[in-house]
């Protein structure tokens, strides 16, 4: 044996002795996954608990025929989340530390879901995504553009209490339906009860080729909502579109319009696509993945971002993403459009720096 070595060996496993850790457990053991947030789960996947959540820092200018309404640095989203599951049954608890909008602390998401019947069927209890929209359904982390389109935000129904029987039938059809509270937050009435259903279907799902087609509904008391829906990814090039309608009661005329959206992931990623629903881009080489997006809004919208309102009207967006790494991204959106009705002109100019754990 070489005697010059032995006390260096020594000291090393002294070394180690005095600095490592022990972690220990009354039953199975744990595996730590830091990919994505932090997450623990038991080997036999019994039982798990993770921790993620969101940060985006947003500047933002606004202009209404020229003349600015809006010229912020603020907190589009702070979120903190957490999930976990024991057998067959799982949790997700998501709350806003921070919103442009809002005076944060509420909750956005808070369900118990059942998934003993396996990828078919998951029951879920509680405050969730109503099934609506490609767009609306997809994280506000992983879309391409920066804030959803007029027409999502015009139509699409967000998060509601209520009971979602959602799954996977096969790897190409996605269903969702569910009973959720009406609208009227002053009046939760069992006959004020809000139905949506969507189903998805990819005949073309696998490598980096997408083909995706969708359709909901949504009866809400005083308005019934449709909306179609499809995509389309080909190597780096992904296409999106959606078409919504509503027939309200108040209104002699249905509302309706569409967006048409279409993105170029330059360094040659794919867009994720999983369940029904895009994911957010994973660069591949150390430099990052960079995007380049246009969309086109037309019809009767939620056109707020260009401050026009709710309005008949139609608006351009160009936008750059540099996806750093998985974490952390930062995009760049212009977007400019015009009343139909003589509401005037709008453009806003939004900075998103964004970090996901």
């Amino acid at each position: 044996m070489n005697r010059t070595l032995l006390p260096a060996g020594l000291i090393a496993v002294m070394a180690a002795h005095t600095y490592a850790g022990t972690v220990t457990t009354d039953g199975p053991d744990i595996v730590i996954n830091t990919k994505g947030g932090l997450s623990i789960r038991t080997v036999d996947d019994k039982y798990s608990f993770g921790i993620g959540g969101r940060i985006q820092w947003d500047y933002n200018r606004a202009e209404l025929n020229g003349e600015a309404d809006e010229n912020d640095f603020s907190v589009r989203r702070a979120r903190l989340a957490f999930t976990g599951s024991a057998g067959d049954w799982s949790f997700k608890s998501e709350f806003n530390i921070g919103e442009s909008g809002t005076d944060g602390g509420d909750v956005e998401d808070l369900y118990i879901s059942y998934n003993g019947w396996g990828p078919a069927a998951r029951l879920s209890i509680g405050r969730q995504r109503e099934p609506f929209g490609l767009e609306q359904l997809t994280s506000a982390n992983d879309i391409s553009v920066l804030e959803r389109s007029a027409i999502t935000e015009a139509y699409a129904p967000e998060r509601n209490s209520g009971v979602l029987l959602s799954g996977a039938l096969g790897k190409s059809l996605y269903y969702g339906a569910g009973i959720f509270e009406g609208d009227d937050e002053d009046n939760r009435a069992a006959d004020d009860l809000t139905v949506t259903a969507r189903l998805a279907y990819a005949p073309l799902v696998g490598g980096d080729r997408l083909l995706h087609f969708g359709a909901a509904v949504s009866s809400r008391g005083d308005a019934d909502v449709v909306g179609l829906e499809a995509a389309a990814v080909f190597g780096a090039v992904h296409f999106q579109s959606e078409w919504q309608q509503a027939d309200r009661d108040d209104l002699d005329d249905d509302l309706d319009g569409y967006y048409l959206q279409a993105g170029w992931i330059v360094t040659g990623e794919t867009r994720p696509y999983r369940d029904g629903e895009f994911k957010r881009v994973k660069p591949r080489g150390p430099g990052g993945a960079w995007e380049l997006v246009l969309r086109y809004d037309d019809g009767d919208g939620n056109f707020a971002d260009i401050e026009l309102g709710e309005d008949d009207a139609e608006a351009y967006t160009l936008g750059l993403n540099w996806y750093y790494n998985n974490n952390v991204r930062i995009g760049v959106n212009y977007t400019e459009g015009e009343s139909n009705s003589g509401g005037g002109d709008g453009e806003e100019f939004r900075i998103r720096t964004q970090f996901v754990f």
